[in-house]
């Protein structure tokens, strides 16, 4: 089975604060709905290259971890 590297891993940043970790296979998509909750103050910092959802969920959970912000 073809692993697709098609997961984007992004901090969500207000100022140089990182609030939020997380996944997402649409960036401008979920910066919108990021902004609908935390307001226009906020913005999507890519992390990385696109990986596959097996790594991106990986490297979410040692964000979580790490004490990172994240949504679970």
């Amino acid at each position: 089975m073809t692993q697709y590297r098609n997961i984007y891993k992004y901090h969500l940043k207000r100022g140089n604060k990182i609030i939020h970790t997380g996944i997402t296979n649409d960036l401008e998509r979920r910066e919108s709905e990021h902004k609908q909750k935390y307001g226009d103050g906020v913005h999507i910092c890519q992390v990385g290259r696109r990986t596959t959802k097996e790594a991106a969920l990986e490297w979410e959970s040692e964000q979580r971890e790490e004490g990172k912000p994240t949504g679970t």
